[in-house]
């Protein structure tokens, strides 16, 4: 379906706006409609997982309500009693109202009534939240996004029992709590409303759903499209810097939905976020669906929120982890309340596809709703097929000209994720063509997330610690090139994000040899870096091996450090290490003053071998050294007073490099060890040796040689990434020629 733009929806809005919107089927109307209510009565009792989350739902409310309602004056920060205590109000408030639907028990429309009533009767006179860290600082909660988060979650509740209250109750709600709720989080905080970032996602999907409920106009209006105020020019900011709003800019709901979101579904402040922002939005939008299902919006530009969700399954590991991209918290994954939504919503509007119902049957509820009675209905008639996750490039930017994200996938099992997006708004980090690596569920080369123990009242009220800033976000923290020991684009956030990487070509063709290409000529000045990272399945390699190769060009000398961030235990070298008998900072800022320098060494021949293990596996890293390089041994850990980082390792390679500079590496996965029978199998590499045949700035080429001596040769055009671009190459003394921007073969 074409693209709608903004124009046209201004057009279709004004005219259903301005007509009575009277609710034909009334209420409960949103996400659990009338219709969808009879329909779940009469199957009550034969769709096994839907009649079990309601029963772990009704035991769940059942609990809260034997305990009785505490609506407490705000005080705390994340994790505090007050905080908590507001949350699992407005999340246990909707699953009450579904009851009260679906059960028929007036038990639950009490409760819910008493509890708004409660709320009601507090919000009149509530002052500001008294914790001031915020940009936008709630009434109920620290911060205006939890403050939209209760509303959207409560307008649910609302519509549940919208009819079983009487006209003067509803009369008091909406002119004493609703309206002031709404009217706080748009007109008297646009620094919060009016942007694009997914706290602005929040807040204008809370005041759309609740304007829903209310038959508001005006509302919805302002949900959609942001504030009037076009004139205004301020700096809308979180904790560690914001998108900037520009006078003139669109803001709302559609803006929200047109640019962080590409083509291909991926959200560019990464997964970790796009999870969380994959609430309001999917809820909003499913809500006009069912009201107003004439403005389509659902097929917005492309249908590009049911594609996100495909998109944000496909971003998890053999676990259905997220993966840590930018600001996020590791082990966050599609169990998440938010993505049994977003999986209900998908099936339910996007086509019944049988994928989902697999995720559905692992993730084991459902949302008490219409979407998760579709959901429920199609894995008892056996309908769910496997979601095989393959591999995928997803491209970053409104219109998908901004970077990306490429996953290789030798299997499910085995992933390699490979970064050359853009910054990712306030969330991003500056690192660009960074990699992480996985297997089997577990991080073998990681990408370290945020520093942030999020609604842990003990570590800084649950919010981002200062070490984000000076750690998580510097380059030396991830798998890519650091110069000088200074992060890309020198950290600053106004110049990141301006810049993204270029995609130079993406290859899964062929499922043996799987290649991913990036190039970034703005991280540094002056400096051009190209990495190709290939997933490679070789039968005389026990498992599938990443070969990587970073190219780099500058105008002067630099030191160049490329850190490996691996997980495990440290076996062995083929190099001799120099301990320190005392511990110091690796450098003084950009994260090196984080970094304690555990060992150094200088190669021993031209290639530096490490090996490690980690969960039962064996791993060794290859790297073609040149014999001035260092080696060095570095831990997390340094000038962190107050313990917030973990105590990572690292391997780093530094070079001091003029002109043209190759980083060749490959890694392996090999061997199992059992502690329970003590038993050890194949604890070494296949690979013997990797060399450099010709490296310039047509062709680079390496030679990888396995223990039994025999090798195999990967050629890569640094120029033509055409996929129909012949090539006649000498390299190694031998002429080879293809067609393509790369070549793997047999060395005869």
């Amino acid at each position: 379906m074409k693209r709608l733009n903004l124009l046209f929806w201004a057009t279709v809005s004004l005219l259903w706006l301005t007509t009575a919107h009277a609710q034909a089927g009334g209420h409960p109307s949103l996400v659990l409609t009338k219709a969808g209510v009879e329909k779940i009565r009469a199957e009550l009792g034969n769709v096994p997982l839907f009649d079990a989350t309601v029963a772990r739902v009704r035991e769940e409310v059942d609990a809260e309500i034997e305990r009785g309602i505490d609506t407490p004056i705000p005080k705390d920060f994340s994790g505090g009693y007050t905080h908590e205590r507001h949350k699992r109000n407005f999340l246990i408030l909707p699953k009450a109202g579904a009851l009260y639907q679906i059960l028929e028990d007036e038990k639950y429309a009490v409760y819910v009534r008493d509890m708004l009533f409660q709320y009601e009767a507090m919000y009149k006179d509530l002052p500001l939240h008294p914790q001031t860290r915020s940009y936008a600082r709630g009434k109920l909660f620290w911060q205006c996004l939890n403050d939209a988060n209760w509303l959207l979650y409560v307008s649910q509740a609302y519509d549940a029992i919208y009819e079983w209250l009487s006209a003067e109750e509803r009369h008091r709600l909406e002119a004493n709590l609703f309206r002031p709720f709404a009217d706080f989080l748009s007109l008297e905080n646009p620094q919060f409303f009016n942007r694009i970032h997914n706290h602005s996602t929040w807040g204008n999907a809370a005041v759309g759903m609740i304007g829903l409920v209310m038959n508001d106009e005006e509302l919805v209006h302002r949900a959609l499209y942001g504030l009037d105020d076009n004139g205004s020019d301020f700096e809308a900011r979180d904790n560690d810097g914001g998108f900037i709003r520009r006078e003139g800019q669109a803001a709302g709901f559609l803006a929200n939905l047109e640019e962080p979101f590409s083509p291909d579904g991926y959200y560019t402040e990464g997964p970790y976020y796009q999870r969380y922002a994959m609430y309001p939005f999917l809820m909003f939008a499913q809500s006009l669906n069912n009201v107003k299902p004439e403005l389509g919006i659902l097929e917005y530009k492309d249908g590009v929120l049911l594609k996100a969700i495909d998109a944000l399954l496909n971003l998890s590991d053999a676990d259905g982890e997220f993966f840590p991209l930018n600001d996020a918290q590791k082990g966050m994954s599609y169990f998440s309340r938010s993505l049994v939504s977003a999986v209900d919503i998908a099936y339910h509007s996007g086509g019944n596809d049988p994928r989902l119902l697999d995720i559905a049957e692992r993730q084991g509820e459902v949302t008490l709703d219409d979407a998760g009675f579709s959901v429920a209905l199609g894995i008892r008639e056996g309908g769910a097929r496997p979601f095989v996750k393959r591999s995928v490039n997803l491209s970053d930017g409104p219109r998908g000209q901004q970077g990306g994200v490429a996953i290789l996938r030798a299997d499910e099992g085995f992933t390699l994720v490979f970064k050359y997006s853009a910054q990712g708004l306030s969330h991003g980090h500056y690192d660009k063509l960074s990699f992480s690596l996985y297997e089997n569920g577990k991080e073998v080369l990681q990408d370290y997330g945020l520093v942030r123990f999020v609604n842990i009242e003990q570590k800084g009220g649950g919010n981002y610690l200062p070490e984000n800033t000076s750690w998580a976000k510097q380059t030396i923290a991830h798998n890519t090139l650091t110069l000088n020991e200074s992060s890309h684009f020198g950290g600053k956030y106004e110049i990141g994000s301006r810049h993204h990487s270029e995609l130079y070509f993406f290859d899964v063709a062929n499922p043996d040899v799987q290649v991913v290409s990036a190039t970034d000529t703005n991280a540094y000045p002056g400096t051009h870096m190209h990495r190709t990272m290939a997933l490679i399945r070789d039968s005389r390699f026990e498992r599938p091996f990443v070969l990587d190769l970073l190219r780099t060009s500058a105008e002067e000398r630099k030191q160049h450090d490329l850190p490996f961030w691996f997980m495990g235990q440290h076996l062995e070298t083929n190099f001799d290490l120099e301990t320190p008998t005392q511990l110091h900072p690796l450098g003084e800022q950009n994260g090196y003053q984080h970094l304690f320098l555990e060992a150094r060494a200088r190669p021993s021949t031209d290639n530096a071998q490490f090996q490690w293990m980690r969960e039962g596996a064996f791993y060794t890293l290859t790297s073609a050294v040149d014999a001035n390089d260092e080696l060095l041994f570095t831990r997390l850990g340094a000038n962190d007073p107050d313990f917030n980082l973990r105590r990572d390792a690292a391997l780093i390679l530094r070079r001091d490099s003029a002109s043209e500079s190759l980083f060749a590496t490959v890694i392996e996965s090999h061997g199992s060890y059992s502690p329970v029978s003590e038993l050890t199998v194949n604890p070494r590499g296949s690979l013997a040796q990797i060399r450099v045949i010709r490296d310039d700035k047509d062709y680079t080429a390496v030679l990888l040689t396995d223990r039994q001596d025999f090798s195999s040769v990967f050629i890569l055009s640094n120029q033509e990434p055409s996929e129909s671009a012949m090539h006649r190459v000498r390299a190694g003394g031998r002429e080879f020629s293809w067609q393509g921007p790369f070549h793997y073969t047999k060395w005869e």
